[in-house]
């Protein structure tokens, strides 16, 4: 039995904070149970600057960590954008926020600074979050404390009904939550969501001290806190699924200009770029480079439902592309800043082959030693640079600098180090 399946076994771990009234909890017959209501009911949704103001005073005067979710239409509208913020701390209760009636947060996120907020998935939420002013100082992240603590199964319903033993309803987190007025069921769901979030932080952070792993979690989550915007994505529009069928260059220009200009109408009309054009046939048109409309609608993607209109939109973004000259091309690929791919060292460099074969075998067999995903022992990309590119001399003390050079957190770089000096030595 593994450390996480000896957590979700042990009654001790398990809370009955989120007990429905009069109920015994999770913990007296094993089974889990079904979480239908908020403890204090649905809230009511918070669209107005005095009800803010009062769930600013209610939440500011709270006490411990407060738990915090957003919801988003993707797959509906552009962007990733929240459409509903959801809170829960002690003395506070639930409230559900409509960021589209109160777009500014910031007087919230102010006044919850230094408070530890309980996210599940915090990279999901936190760029929302930070458009509408609500930036956390302090965060624990239950999805990564349970890769951390080694469950195989780390969603938030798997996560509350294994170490809690309680079972969420997750039938409406694919809905679109830019509806209005949001539907009871879906103001439910939402609740429900923050409802059990600091009793899992709990479990969760008492399992991670059981493992001696609670002071790498905490690395991992102010890493996470201080982590700046992302920057924006150079060339988005090369990761067009079905991208790898695409060779030429005036082809890949094509790509590039059908990208655009469905990007320009989606944002116009705020609705998900696939709702407008799929990749699909995107990169159709960029295979036959159509010659004109009458062609163009005989590509799967531009069929019948598709206006005369919008046939000759297509058709000019085409055309541009078709028109360019050679020096306006886009190259096949984008540069390359790091090392090449993996599968091009053994032609390339087969020292650093043989290191990166090497250091991938010792570090997988320490990951599964500390029970944990590789990828949060250590990043691949990490692995891959110090393989590529060793220190002149190979021992803990440059190792170390290298790893931390890259990113990597002390406490990574305290486990990792021994079995990468052995790899490299290994692979000289």
């Amino acid at each position: 039995m593994t450390d996480a399946q000896e957590t979700a076994a042990d009654a001790s771990l398990r809370t009955t904070g989120g007990a429905p009234p009069d109920d015994g909890g999770s913990s007296d017959t094993g089974a889990p149970i079904p979480l239908l209501e908020p403890r204090e009911g649905i809230p009511p949704v918070i669209a107005d600057a005095e009800s803010l103001a009062g769930t600013i005073a209610a939440f500011a005067a709270g006490s411990g960590p407060v738990a915090v979710d957003a919801e988003r239409a993707s797959g509906y509208r552009y962007g990733q954008k929240a459409y509903l913020v959801q809170l829960r701390r002690e003395g506070a209760g639930t409230a559900l926020i409509d960021p589209v009636a109160c777009p500014d947060l910031s007087g919230l996120g102010e006044a919850l600074s230094g408070v530890e907020w309980v996210l599940h998935a915090a990279t999901q939420d936190l760029p929302c979050l930070r458009e509408i002013g609500m930036v956390p100082t302090r965060l624990f992240d239950t999805e990564l404390a349970g890769r951390l603590a080694g469950f195989p199964r780390v969603g938030l319903g798997a996560m509350v009904e294994g170490v809690l033993g309680f079972v969420l309803e997750k039938g409406h987190s694919a809905v679109d939550w830019s509806t209005r007025p949001l539907p009871e069921p879906w103001l439910r769901y939402a609740a429900l969501d923050v409802e059990l979030l600091v009793d899992l932080r709990d479990a969760l952070e008492k399992e991670l001290d059981r493992q001696g792993k609670l002071e790498w979690a905490r690395q991992e989550f102010d890493a996470i806190a201080a982590a700046p915007p992302a920057e924006p994505r150079k060339d988005p529009w090369r990761r067009t699924s079905g991208m790898h069928k695409v060779r030429r260059r005036r082809q890949l220009a094509v790509v590039r200009e059908l990208w655009q200009t469905r990007d320009r109408i989606a944002q116009r009309r705020d609705v998900s770029p696939g709702k407008v054009l799929s990749d699909a046939a995107i990169v159709e048109a960029a295979l036959a480079l159509p010659a004109n409309v009458h062609a163009l609608a005989a590509l799967n993607g531009f069929g019948h439902r598709t206006g005369r209109r919008q046939l000759e939109q297509w058709q000019a973004a085409v055309d541009r592309a078709k028109a360019l000259p050679e020096a306006q091309l886009p190259a096949p690929g984008q540069p390359v800043t790091g090392p090449p791919p993996p599968r091009a060292w053994a032609d390339k460099d087969p020292a650093a082959a043989a290191r990166l074969s090497a250091a991938r075998a010792a570090v997988s067999a320490l990951a599964e030693t500390l029970n944990m995903p590789q990828e949060n022992l250590i990043a691949p990309d990490t692995v891959r640079r110090v393989c590529w590119e060793p220190p002149a001399v190979v021992d803990a003390e440059s190792v170390a600098g290298a790893l931390a050079g890259y990113g990597a957190r002390p406490w990574q770089v305290e486990q990792v180090t021994p079995v990468l000096v052995a790899a490299l030595s290994a692979g000289t």
